[in-house]
């Protein structure tokens, strides 16, 4: 249970900074690419995973 935590509280958030720092060091050699764009957007996925899904908020009571 702990290592789980850990990996989820640590780990992943780790590699998505990775992931986007990559992508940038790349776009700024060789431009924007495909690739750069799916790394940029697998990192935006990593980092959601931690956190908890938020309530829609509803605008009227009925």
């Amino acid at each position: 249970m702990v290592r789980r935590f850990v990996i989820m509280a640590v780990a992943v958030p780790l590699a998505a900074a990775g992931f986007r720092k990559l992508s940038e060091r790349l776009e700024a050699r060789r431009g924007p690419t495909r690739t750069t764009r799916w790394m940029r957007q697998g990192a935006d996925v990593l980092a959601g995973f931690g956190r908890q899904p938020q309530k829609k908020r509803r605008r009227f009571a009925w």
